[in-house]
């Protein structure tokens, strides 16, 4: 009756109430996931990348094995930092685990000795460019800031349809609704009818082709490690073959181009002109010099080294090891050698007593898995560890079990990184460009 008499008028449709509301559904939700955690080992990812206002956002999800066995990824909070530099992504994780009342000591240590140590580069599939009533009878991709993949299909597809780029823009410079328009149009067809544009738009394609296949595989969800790792040497030995002899064919490749879409060609041997303002002090040098070693060479090196600065040796090694307790194929991945290996990468977690107690305890465990009919046809690692719960052998082989449990937290792929990106660009849109940080925080989460 007290409500049947209310005047009806409480809508909380006031922003200071609403947020007040978000705030608080996002405060119990974290505190739910801090609860699930307890005291269970966990890993982070983080990664960055610009809002719809162009303010840099860092996006931290914590990956960890809850009781059940299950492995559980949640997306804890998103955080503006002033710049992406390591320290300033290490301070501002800092902050959020103050906040948190979580603390990631332990498994910065072994990062910092054993593991992956860089922060992962978002690594995604190309999307084609939809929208409503769009008629997409071209093949162009709209490339992402945080989907690298797709910034090989835009430029596979704008070397494919260049010369309707060419005429659709030409027509835009005649009849474009306004000047603005008319003007741009102008600078965007001198600007990719040059020789310069053309080199770095086959030289960009020829590397990101190289580097395809090792993204879609990182991205996968049901990962191979082992193939994923034969793709990182693979792209390594073909980046250094191309540097060593691929000069003159990518050379050959980009004048057949310009030939037959009627772009001029600068002599090879003349001095280089800048297109642009011409650097202060600038040393002179040939378009040889500037295409072939300031460009090709230049960005050759810089593609190996970040390969190898990512996936190092012993980076490589402690990923092969892991790829070891998948139990597809009744186990046939299964090396206790290798496992023990694994084991020696978490000091903090086996002691040397520990390591031969783990020894024993990896002979009869598997032998004990062969032998059960409904774990030997198990498939997936994050299977195994669940199963391993049901049953209560995680109680049985303690060891072999935390093993596991590290090997599963081991953050590989950005995937989940990459969707809240893409619910970020969502929530903070063209319309609510103006969103302040907690408000879309609180949204987020």
């Amino acid at each position: 009756m007290a409500l049947s008499n209310a005047p009806q008028n409480l809508k909380l449709i006031s922003p200071d109430i609403q947020k007040d509301i978000v705030n608080v559904a996002a405060f119990e939700t974290i505190n739910v996931i801090i609860r699930d955690l307890g005291d269970a080992l966990f890993s982070i990812l983080i990664d960055e990348a610009c809002d719809i206002s162009i303010k840099e956002q860092m996006t931290v999800v914590i990956r960890y094995v809850d009781k059940k066995g299950q492995l559980i990824k949640c997306f804890l909070g998103i955080e503006h930092v002033a710049n992406t530099n390591a320290l300033s992504l290490k301070q501002a994780v800092e902050n959020v685990f103050s906040i948190l009342g979580l603390t990631s000591c332990k498994r910065r240590d072994i990062v910092r000795e054993k593991q992956v140590a860089k922060v992962v580069e978002a690594l995604n599939n190309g999307e084609l460019s939809s929208g409503q009533n769009l008629n997409q009878e071209t093949n162009l991709k709209q490339a992402g800031d945080t989907r690298w993949g797709s910034h090989y299909g835009t430029l596979v597809s704008l070397a494919s349809m260049f010369s309707t780029v060419i005429d659709v823009l030409e027509m835009i410079s005649e009849d474009g609704s306004n000047l603005e328009q008319r003007a741009e149009a102008n600078v965007l067809l001198d600007s990719i009818q040059s020789f310069e544009f053309v080199f770095n738009l086959y030289l960009m394609k020829m590397i990101l082709a190289i580097t395809s296949e090792l993204s879609q595989a990182l991205q996968r969800k049901d990962q191979d490690i082992v193939n994923a790792m034969n793709l990182v040497q693979i792209s390594k030995v073909r980046l250094q073959k191309i540097r060593e002899s691929g000069w003159t064919s990518s050379l050959d490749d980009v004048l057949s181009f310009c030939e037959k879409h009627e772009i001029d060609v600068p002599q090879i041997d003349n001095m280089f002109v800048a297109r642009r303002r011409k650097r202060c002090n600038a040393q002179e040098i040939t378009n040889l010099h500037h295409y072939c070693a300031e460009l090709f060479y230049t960005v050759l090196d810089m593609q190996i080294q970040e390969l190898n600065a990512r996936f190092t040796e012993s980076n490589t090694e402690l990923l092969l090891c892991v790829a070891c307790v998948n139990p597809s194929n009744s186990f046939s991945s299964f090396d206790k050698k290798k496992l023990i290996h694994l084991a020696e990468f978490y000091l903090k977690e086996f002691s040397s007593m520990e390591l031969m107690i783990l020894n024993d305890q990896l002979d009869t465990y598997v032998i004990n898995m062969l032998s059960s009919s409904e774990l030997s046809r198990l498939n997936v690692i994050t299977d195994l560890d669940k199963k391993m719960v049901e049953t209560e052998r995680d109680k049985i082989y303690p060891l072999v079990y935390l093993l596991f449990t590290l090997a599963l937290i081991l953050p590989v792929a950005t995937a989940t990184i990459e969707s809240v990106f893409s619910v970020m660009n969502i929530v903070k849109n063209r319309l609510r460009n103006r969103m302040g940080d907690e408000w879309m925080n609180d949204s987020l989460v």
